[in-house]
């Protein structure tokens, strides 16, 4: 792919120098001055700003180039690995956004303890850290590829500022700052795929004119990808919405139930003209440049662009990343201060305060360590997905299956689910069977299965008074 000259290069490095200054003074100015705003910002954000601060979650810059990518290759059809979260956040409005916030709880392990007791909650706070740090590894290196190419530094510098920055972004700021900051974000990766998108259909001559020149199979609903994995897709997006930590947390900042369902709303309906604006640059790119590393599929259209432009562009990508990764430790700090360092050390809430500050920090830098050493991304981003949807599967008995929901099984499940999707997936999928499916499957058998065993006087006791409290 060819390169702007030096001196679009400097346009374009200065601009995303000046976005990079620019956030972080704001969110200084509008940084958490407490734990509560830190945490959940007070529970006072509009359902549009949380709306748009979730939707920014899941389409980081992974899902951006991701799936032009994809696109590139398989068709039209991998638009669904967007469109999987307009299905998703709906359903999780409809089936649990008001019941989670009417729990008072900001963390989904906080959630799971009152349904099945204090093991399960452990079990899940440790599977949802685990998860998120991988998470959090693919942001880097996706994130620190990206500035690397734009800014022309080697790797491991890039994923340095992707830390330092992101870090900056939510340790200092907590949620107050990085909700009204991703407002900014969002607006700013709009604007950017939308470019992206016009410059794409202008060099191709209209949308029509790719329609005659690719074979029928990049515009059919499940293109060369197939049936199954668009399935599971869906299955690992919506299950990974329903559970995931910085979700529960996004909607804790709301002022009400209503609030948490419209915001998850909002989340769904600006998925979807972002995942097919993604979808459709792909498969232009493909008509403009059929022998092009399908990575470029994206980015090549910025070459067409004056700096200025191409500028707008890079600066999405790079919001794309730091929106994410802040989410995401922020997510992981909230479950470690909560989870394991307030019950062990009884801190009052200056100190309380205080210290999450300093395990934001190392949370924030803690990827790094792994970040070299990452498999491929898309399928490691998936794999997360899968832990994640084990801990819904949970969520979901304790709220609509209350007679099948025990301390026990839940904990055995979670634990099992997390062993044999783990083992699974670094088999390679065995028998083409995704491990998304055996996240899903493996948490339900095992319930049903502890539900048959004997209990103790004391455990049926135990399990009817949960019940009961539910």
């Amino acid at each position: 792919m060819e390169t702007f000259n030096t001196q679009g290069t400097l346009i374009i490095i200065g601009m995303v120098v000046v976005y990079i200054l620019f956030t972080s003074w704001l969110t200084m100015l509008i940084r958490s001055k407490n734990t509560e705003q830190y945490m959940v910002a007070s529970r006072s954000m509009p359902a549009f700003i949380v709306g748009m601060l979730m939707m920014s979650e899941y389409i980081g810059a992974k899902s951006t180039i991701g799936t032009a990518q994809a696109a590139f290759e398989s068709g039209m059809a991998a638009a669904w690995a967007v469109v999987a979260a307009a299905i998703g956040f709906p359903l999780f409005a409809i089936l649990m956004a008001r019941k989670l916030y009417s729990s008072g709880e900001y963390t989904i392990s906080g959630f799971i303890e009152r349904r099945y007791g204090y093991g399960a909650k452990m079990m899940v706070s440790v599977i949802m850290i685990y998860a998120l740090l991988l998470v959090n590894v693919g942001n880097y290196v996706s994130g620190a590829a990206a500035i690397a190419t734009v800014m022309h530094i080697n790797l491991p510098t890039a994923a340095f500022i992707t830390a330092i920055v992101s870090t900056l972004y939510y340790a200092f700021g907590g949620m107050k700052s990085v909700a009204y900051i991703s407002v900014l974000h969002t607006v700013v990766k709009y604007a950017g795929v939308m470019i992206v998108l016009w410059v794409a259909l202008k060099l191709a001559g209209g949308f029509e004119q790719v329609h005659q020149g690719l074979p029928a199979h990049y515009f059919t609903w499940d293109g060369s990808i197939g049936g199954s994995k668009v399935l599971a897709w869906i299955i690992g997006t919506v299950g990974a919405i329903f559970s995931t930590q910085y979700i529960m947390q996004a909607i804790s900042t709301t002022k009400s139930p209503t609030a948490a369902r419209n915001a998850a709303l909002w989340a769904g309906l600006m998925c979807l003209p972002i995942s097919i604006a993604l979808g459709v640059i792909g498969v232009v790119s493909k008509y403009l440049h059929p022998d092009m590393d399908s990575l470029y599929a994206l980015p090549v259209f910025l070459q067409s662009m004056s700096p200025w432009l191409a500028g707008v562009v890079t600066i999405s990508l790079v919001a794309s990343v730091f929106v994410g990764v802040s989410a995401v430790a922020l997510a992981i700090t909230s479950l470690v201060v909560r989870d394991f360092y307030v019950p062990l050390r009884k801190p009052n809430a200056e100190r309380e305060f205080r210290m999450t500050k300093v395990i934001s920090l190392v949370v924030g830098f803690a990827p790094l360590v792994f970040v070299f050493a990452a498999p491929e991304i898309l399928n490691l981003s998936f794999f997360t997905r899968a832990l994640r949807l084990s801990i819904t599967v949970i969520a979901l008995v304790a709220i609509y299956l209350p007679l099948f929901a025990t301390g026990r099984g839940a904990t055995w499940g979670l634990g099992a689910a997390t062993v044999t999707t783990s083992v699974w997936y670094l088999m390679g999928n065995p028998y083409g069977i995704d491990n998304m499916y055996i996240a899903l499957i493996t948490p339900a058998v095992v319930i049903c299965i502890e539900r048959l065993l004997p209990r103790s006087n004391k455990a049926a006791n135990a399990s009817e008074v949960t019940n009961a409290n539910s």
